[in-house]
């Protein structure tokens, strides 16, 4: 056996729920699940694009908050206006493309485009892209070029 890593969510509230959404703002992958004597969904595990997770619902578990985020590379404007809006809809939107979910789960949602701006060697690129991105709430790729 080889040594692994997941990152493991503990919400409190319906698993199915959590499940059920995520399915279809990411296309999760379920693995397994386990239910307790109720039938209820105890723990699940899954990927969401290749990252391991493991989810729990138990009642009165500690909240999320913005100390830990899952960052999402995507392509283009179009994946991240459609993955924002998802998350945002019954959510919270943060700044420089944080949001919160409706089950308190923070998310970077950034696209992979916005390097050519953030990390470009003109100073003068770079240099106007940074505050741009500082100001932004969800990252508009045309807002951070000249």
């Amino acid at each position: 056996m080889t040594n692994s890593l997941k990152t493991f969510l503990w919400f409190n509230v319906n698993l199915d729920d959590v499940l059920e959404h995520y399915k279809d703002v990411f296309d999760l992958t379920v693995h397994s699940v386990f239910r307790n004597e109720t039938g209820a969904l105890f723990t699940a595990e899954g990927s969401i694009y290749g990252h391991e997770l493991v989810f729990m619902s138990v009642e009165g578990g500690p909240k999320f908050n913005e100390a830990v985020s899952l960052s999402l590379g995507v392509d283009g404007q179009g994946e991240v206006d459609r993955i924002w809006d998802a998350l945002t809809e019954k959510g919270e939107a943060g700044k420089c493309g944080w949001c919160t979910d409706q089950f308190g789960v923070s998310w970077q949602v950034t696209p992979v485009q916005m390097h050519q701006w953030l990390q470009n060697p003109d100073p003068e690129i770079s240099g106007y892209a940074w505050p741009k991105l500082m100001g932004m709430s969800k990252i508009i790729l045309d807002e951070l070029h000249l």
